[in-house]
């Protein structure tokens, strides 16, 4: 009987079926794993959302003027806006597209590059043929990742003909100028697409349609605008528009405190002084998006509040008529003979005992680039930018400072002959004033008197036409002196790039007398407006300010709201001299007003006002913006004037500049037309107030304060 054969295919089922039971035991063990050992983690992980916080930029404070007259505000404009919601390039294409057939979109501002993006997009097959694939493998060796890309990319836009840019049509450049817009900023952060021009019926037809336009929102803009066109204009300073967002040189700064790139920044004075004060509190807004990015709920944390206002020192209606008797002035001048390097004058008005600037005025001369004609710019700024030799104005400070250091003593009488120093040139008065003492050689402006007190501050020991040694260091003692008045440093001012005027390095004989009658130094007119404050305050040199008070924004338009903060008057120095000093200084300077016989009596005799101050006229040398015309700067002759009112009790203190204001012997005495006019539009302004023609808002406080 034959063995039967012995069968193995139970034996590989049997393998088969452990294998496949094993397998689903590890199977079902993972799933149970996965559904309840980490089951609530992965149904969190599916369901996770982010929250991610935008801070939306709000209005900047108002400028008020010290009246309460608007200077700065902020001008509503209908807007439509882009907030990429992580949106795909074909989605942001898309919605471009739509929307360019709703609005009218500018495309000058579109570059070269952004067309040739656009172009790439558009025409992807055509794009990718301009680099062959023999040129992508030599590239690949070379290069890798992102660096192979960026190099590919650059070909391909190099590649691009001008033709087929033209290709694009017009409605092919709104979608790309939108598009642009769309893409100009960070995920999740609003860009203005369009801000300015946009009509009813774009912002109607936009908002009807906003369900088809993900992302686009309509809402109210602001666009800063002046209530007095330019006047002051340089001082209020500049906003960067939402264009330019954030200047890069200051990128990172704001950044770091919590602003966006498209931020609207002040960018120059007062505006970008007091940034923290005028920015305001952003609206902030809480976006959720899903974990692909999808936005799913936005929620409003805080509306946002307005910047704070700013109420200035400056009185505008007297800022405009200041600014107007330059102007006249300035055109009288020019009419005389030898002006033809006038184009400017500066004034200051300060309060002497609080450093409140009430005006700051400069006019500048300019001809239009494109057609020829004469203008007045705005150059208040130049009354802190620009430094000029002043001449007699500084004699007070002369004074002074030979009582202090015992160079001169009070009532001494100085033979006014013309001093002559070996090797030079004679050195005098503008004419012969006899023997004055200190106060009468500041009503006749004596030079001659000043160079003796020069001479014995430098320990020098004067004789006709001999040599005459002085010390170097008499140079630093006047220098000192001087800065005690804020002439020859910063006054303080809160305002950036304040000069403080250029110190002569060589210390010959004949510079410390040219130094004290002021035609070696030179100073600002807001340093010459701090001097005569300390004069006239009876010795304190207060800082001067523009920002009077800070005060919280209201919705109620020509109103102001609660004060923030006051800014306090603050001494810098009190003038180490003797009270009884300064009175006879302060005398000479009534006489040099009232008297006949002081320099500025034939503008000033019987104001009512009471006024007291000084002239100045110097020599210097033309270094304006025609100086490359002349092989040597030609010889200029400044003028300028010091003044304060009433004298027994001051309330206003003035300095007036009259840069390169004649070349030869004709003076056209701008520097006292000014000054008188300015005095009296001052006067007159007040009295008109006090009689009851103008309304003070800021004496009636907020029922809040």
């Amino acid at each position: 009987m034959k063995k039967k054969k012995k069968t193995h295919v139970p034996l590989r089922l049997n393998l088969i079926f452990l294998a496949v039971f094993f397998l689903f035991s590890v199977l079902i063990l993972r799933l149970g794993v996965v559904q309840i050992v980490n089951g609530e983690n992965y149904k969190r992980e599916v369901e996770r959302t982010q929250d991610v916080t935008i801070n939306n930029p709000v209005p900047r404070g108002i400028m008020y003027d010290r009246t309460g007259k608007i200077i700065v505000d902020n001008t509503p404009q209908n807007a439509i806006t882009y907030t990429n919601n992580k949106a795909s390039q074909e989605e942001m294409l898309d919605t471009a597209a739509k929307l360019a057939k709703l609005i009218e979109k500018d495309t000058s501002k579109l570059q070269e590059r952004d067309k040739k993006d656009y172009w790439i997009i558009k025409n992807k097959d055509r794009a990718e043929k301009k680099v062959s694939t023999k040129e992508k493998e030599k590239l690949q060796i070379k290069y890798k990742d992102k660096k192979y890309d960026e190099k590919v990319y650059k070909l391909t836009l190099d590649r691009i003909t001008e033709n087929e840019l033209n290709e694009l049509t017009p409605e092919d450049l709104e979608v790309a100028a939108i598009y642009r817009e769309f893409i100009s900023g960070y995920a999740m952060t609003t860009q203005i697409v369009k801000n300015k021009g946009v009509t009813n019926e774009e912002y109607a037809v936009v908002s009807e349609n906003l369900q088809n336009l993900p992302g686009v929102d309509t809402t109210t803009d602001w666009e800063r605008s002046y209530t007095f066109n330019q006047t002051l204009q340089s001082v209020l300073g500049s906003v960067s528009s939402a264009e330019k967002g954030i200047p890069a040189e200051e990128l990172d700064y704001y950044l770091s405190r919590d602003y966006s790139r498209n931020d609207r920044v002040g960018t120059s004075y007062i505006e970008k002084e007091y940034e923290d004060v005028l920015q305001g509190q952003k609206a902030k807004v809480k976006n959720k998006t899903d974990r692909s990015g999808k936005l799913i709920e936005t929620e409003v944390i805080s509306e946002g509040k307005r910047g704070k206002d700013l109420v200035l020192s400056t009185d505008m209606e007297l800022q405009v008529e200041v600014e107007k008797i330059i102007e006249e002035e300035l055109k009288k001048a020019k009419t005389s003979s030898g002006t033809g390097l006038l184009d400017r004058a500066y004034v200051v008005l300060m309060d002497p005992k609080t450093g409140e600037v009430i005006s700051m005025a400069g006019k500048r001369i300019v001809k239009d680039e494109k057609t020829g004609a004469v203008q007045f710019q705005d150059d208040a700024l130049g009354n802190i930018t620009t430094t000029y030799n002043v001449g007699s104005v500084v004699k007070g400070a002369t004074i002074l400072t030979g009582f202090k250091t015992g160079a001169i003593t009070p009532g001494q009488s100085i033979n006014d002959a013309p001093i002559k120093i070996k090797g030079t040139p004679e050195k005098s008065s503008w004419k012969y004033l006899g023997s004055p003492n200190d106060i009468d050689a500041l009503k006749f402006s004596s030079n001659v008197y000043m160079f003796h007190t020069a001479i014995k501050i430098g320990e020098g020991r004067y004789q006709y036409n001999q040599p005459l040694p002085l010390k170097p260091e008499g140079f630093q003692t006047i220098r000192q002196s001087f800065a005690q008045f804020g002439l020859g440093v910063r006054t303080g001012i809160d305002l950036p790039n304040e000069q403080t005027g250029f110190k002569g390095t060589k210390t010959l004989p004949g510079f410390m007398l040219d130094l004290v009658i002021g035609q070696y130094d030179t100073y600002s007119t807001m340093q010459l407006a701090q001097y005569v404050s300390t004069i006239a305050n009876g010795g304190y040199r207060m800082e001067p300010h523009m920002v009077k008070e800070i005060r919280e924004p209201i919705k109620e338009k020509n109103q102001v709201g609660p004060i923030v903060q006051e800014i306090k008057p603050k001494v810098l120095n009190k003038l180490d001299v003797q009270e009884s000093w300064l009175k006879r200084v302060q005398t000479g300077f009534t006489k040099v007003m009232q008297e006949p016989g002081g320099t500025a009596y034939s503008n000033f005799a019987g104001k009512s006002y009471d006024p007291a101050g000084k002239t100045g006229t110097a020599e210097a040398f033309y270094d304006g913006p025609n100086r490359k015309q002349f092989k040597e700067p030609p010889q200029v002759m400044n003028l300028s004037l010091v003044g304060y009112a009433p004298a027994k009790n001051p309330e206003v203190a003035m300095a007036v500049m009259v840069p390169w204001a004649y070349q030869g012997s004709v003076d056209h005495g701008a520097n006292k037309k000014i000054g008188e006019r300015v005095m009296d539009a001052y006067f007159n302004l007040k009295n008109n107030r006090l009689q009851g023609n103008n309304s003070d808002p800021l004496s009636v406080k907020p029922e809040s304060e």
